[in-house]
């Protein structure tokens, strides 16, 4: 790579006999060609002159965090103004203290003015995709919590029925769950969100896409989401704030929650490397038959466990993830997996074995690409190679992160048609130095059933 190309040149690239047979162990290489984008400090901005509080701050000193990064820089102002924010920036970049830190500061202001506060009543709402990332965000919000005078809660499925016949009452200020738990357990009324004052969706895009959408629409009309324009042509913002959060932000986005909010009122904080590969992470493709992978896998894995650098794997498939966690153990190589279909007791601790070191090799689907913050994963091997662009920013985002070690790297086993054109479509925008094409995963779905449904009913 490295090479520049006219606007009108025919750009040559390595994987383009891949769909011929004899191009089985062929590879090529996207090498590291900057540093970390989080890490390009464009100004002098400290947490103190963002608006940060110097409570908060104290606790982030503590944590070694003395300034903030590229996108805290340009999110926190606009949070902390009230405003509906939509931040999209590349994995890794500081997103989760980017929407924390100024709900943080919210909450402590909001207990000060208040006379009572009811039991199972949260101020702040944190929704996410999965288990292991609300635990995680729940790990960061506790850290501060702690130290400061407010609650954190983190709640997920698994015993939803018996949390329901007997209930537990907290002073909660800040509840932090996944969708299906927080659904469940407010309609029953466990808990009640008519205090809320600010919702958060983190991993936006997958909540927005087909599995999640429709639940997620039917819960956040429980909000009053409001914004509107005085007579003198100021933005006002009243009643609850919303804040999306994700490391892919397809341009539709804001359209899929048309019927929840003003898509205007959102004040979009995006990243120059936004859906771009990581410049700083060296990318090898390696096309190989199905037949192949095995021996392959198992040759990367041995010599990364002898250099003692752990390892994320991805599958697309959970009996494929099963079977490599199973191949690899057999093959005396220690592996846990970790997959959706998994009931809550299975999953429960399994990311945190791996980030703990207790264990050095993890296999996933994609429930292991949202969002989970590991500094300790050296290398990401797709397996199987993702279907959609947005699956493979994501995978690949779980190294190469802020306090990660500098030798990280990403690998990637290529074997069907359809991984070989996605292939072809990052090289050819690495090549141009573009962003990603299609980064969009299924959300386009939800916007054609909305045009679909308004042309039904102007019809």
């Amino acid at each position: 790579m490295g090479q520049t190309y006219s606007k009108f040149d025919i750009i040559p690239l390595a994987s383009k006999g891949w769909h011929h047979k004899k191009s089985r162990l062929d590879h090529f290489t996207i090498n590291a060609f900057k540093e970390a984008p989080a890490l390009t400090k464009t100004s002098g901005e400290s947490f103190a002159t963002l608006g940060i509080h110097q409570d908060l701050i104290g606790v982030l000193n503590k944590q070694g965090i003395t300034e903030p990064t590229t996108v805290q820089e340009s999110a926190i102002p606009s949070i902390l103004s009230g405003r509906n924010t939509l931040i999209a920036a590349e994995t890794g970049s500081g997103k989760t203290l980017a929407y924390l830190l100024p709900l943080m500061q919210q909450i402590l202001l909001w207990k000060q003015s208040m006379k009572d506060n009811n039991f199972n009543t949260p101020l702040g709402l944190i929704i996410s995709p999965g288990r292991e990332l609300s635990q995680q965000i729940a790990t960061v919000a506790s850290s501060f919590s702690k130290e400061l005078p407010f609650n954190t809660q983190f709640l997920t499925g698994g015993h939803t029925k018996r949390k329901i016949l007997n209930p537990t009452f907290d002073d909660v200020d800040l509840l932090i769950g996944t969708l299906g738990a927080l659904s469940k357990l407010t309609t029953t009324g466990v808990y009640r969100m008519n205090q809320v004052r600010h919702v958060i969706l983190d991993e936006a895009d997958t909540l927005l896409d087909d599995s999640f959408s429709e639940h997620l629409q039917h819960f956040l009309r429980r909000f009053l989401f409001q914004f509107n324009t005085s007579p003198e042509g100021t933005d006002v913002y009243e009643g609850v704030q919303l804040t999306l959060a994700s490391a892919t932000m397809p341009t539709s986005l804001p359209d899929a929650l048309g019927d929840i909010i003003a898509p205007e009122s959102l004040k979009k904080v995006t990243s120059g490397h936004l859906h771009h590969v990581l410049p700083h992470v060296p990318q090898k493709f390696v096309r190989l038959g199905r037949s192949q992978k095995p021996a392959e896998l198992l040759k990367l894995v041995k010599a990364d466990v002898n250099r003692k650098a752990p390892v994320i794997i991805f599958s697309n498939k959970t009996a494929t993830c099963d079977w490599v966690s199973m191949f690899l153990n057999e093959n005396g190589v220690k592996c846990i997996n970790l997959n959706g279909d998994m009931s809550v007791e299975l999953r429960a601790g399994k990311f945190s074995q791996f980030q703990s070191g207790v264990v050095g090799v993890i296999s996933c689907t994609d429930v292991g690409s949202r969002g989970l913050d590991t500094v300790r994963a050296e290398h990401v091997i797709n397996y199987d190679f993702p279907i959609h662009m947005a699956d493979y920013i994501h995978r690949c985002g779980r190294t190469g992160r802020v306090g990660s070690s500098p030798h990280c790297r990403i690998t990637n086993f290529v074997s069907g048609r359809q991984e070989i054109q996605l292939v072809q479509n990052i090289e050819l925008a690495v090549r141009k130095m573009d962003s990603l094409p299609n980064v969009n995963a299924n959300i386009t779905k939800i916007i054609r059933y909305r045009i679909l449904k308004g042309m039904q009913e102007a019809g």
